[in-house]
């Protein structure tokens, strides 16, 4: 009997029509998080196959992956009470969950990301204000950095790992930790509300975004001057540079846009219209061709080319989609 039900599962695989390319040329794989069902999406964007739906904590709001695309990590942020305090560890290849990493006291993890090396991510407590650098595959804490201001929600980190900002949404504050070291180094005042947040690989500037402001302003560390980068931004849902850090990506969830802006001279590139998407979580490919924009009330994520900064095509994903990662490695049988 088995010969036959192999043959069987062969005749099957042939006969199942192609899935057409979703933009020429681009190939890789994405996941995203699903907030109302808590799990997570691996879709292969070439064909736009969903390849497996795992499940997470409670309320999965954020992820980062590591840079050769095998390990991704997820904060679950929202539940009842008693959660709120993991993060899940997923193998992309395998196509699994391979831990949950309990933080203890330190809950409502939300922003979050890899260190250069791929075994430490850091994360923000938003509950206990502190950035806790974790040991992804033993799941122990190796440094809880206090930021000594209220709702420290989203984090940015310099391209060798030393500095981390947060955007301390209850203070208005961004506040700069030294991650090796494990200290908190000094805080300034921003417009209010301050959740959407990056800085520049160099450390050279933080942009951050006030939700209850509409601004999305410049802080420069080394002078501690803040200055105004774009206004009307009903609600700057991230801040995202794209490799070459010469154009700023901003999505507005409350407007329905996607803005694009010229780093250095602050002047705005273009927008994009998404009605009734609800634009969120946004990530890029490595060549910095195409952007991918998770749209939580339409449960998709939109390709956007940047060489014309219009959606080139449309992946589906799970309900409420929100943080994004993307990897260039292409799944094959041979790694499952």
């Amino acid at each position: 009997m088995q010969p036959i039900r192999v043959v069987h599962l062969v005749l099957l695989v042939l006969l199942v029509p192609p899935v057409e390319a979703q933009v020429a040329g681009l190939t890789g794989t994405i996941v995203v998080t699903n907030k109302t069902p808590s799990t997570a999406t691996v879709i292969d964007v070439a064909s736009g196959r969903t390849l497996a739906t795992l499940p997470t904590g409670p309320g999965p709001h954020e992820i980062t992956l590591s840079s050769d695309g095998r390990i991704a990590v997820v904060t679950d942020y929202s539940g009842p009470p008693g959660t709120r305090r993991t993060l899940t560890v997923l193998d992309i290849p395998a196509l699994r969950v391979v831990r949950t990493i309990d933080l203890g006291d330190y809950r409502s993890p939300h922003g979050i990301v890899f260190l250069p090396g791929d075994s430490l991510v850091a994360v923000t407590s938003e509950a206990s204000s502190h950035v806790v650098v974790v040991h992804v595959e033993s799941g122990a804490i190796r440094k809880a950095v206090p930021t000594r201001h209220g709702g420290s929600h989203m984090i940015g980190v310099t391209g060798n790992g030393v500095l981390g900002y947060t955007g301390d949404m209850r203070d208005s504050t961004v506040t700069e930790l030294d991650l090796r070291a494990g200290t908190y180094v000094r805080s300034w005042p921003v417009p209010a509300t301050p959740e959407a947040i990056n800085v520049t690989p160099d450390g050279a500037e933080v942009w951050v975004g006030s939700n209850a402001t509409g601004r999305v302003s410049v802080l420069i560390p080394a002078t501690g001057s803040v200055t105004t980068a774009a206004e009307g931004v009903s609600w700057p849902y991230r801040v995202l540079f794209t490799p070459d850090v010469r154009t700023v990506i901003i999505p507005d969830m409350r407007n329905n846009e996607v803005r694009f802006i010229e780093r250095a001279t602050r002047r705005e590139i273009s927008r994009i219209s998404v009605p009734a998407a609800g634009p969120q979580g946004i990530t890029i490919t490595p060549n910095g061709r195409y952007a991918l924009l998770s749209l939580s009330q339409q449960a998709r994520v939109a390709i956007i080319d940047m060489t014309t900064r219009q959606i080139a095509g449309y992946l589906a994903a799970g309900n409420t989609p929100d943080g994004i990662v993307y990897t260039t490695r292409v799944l094959t049988g041979e790694e499952r």
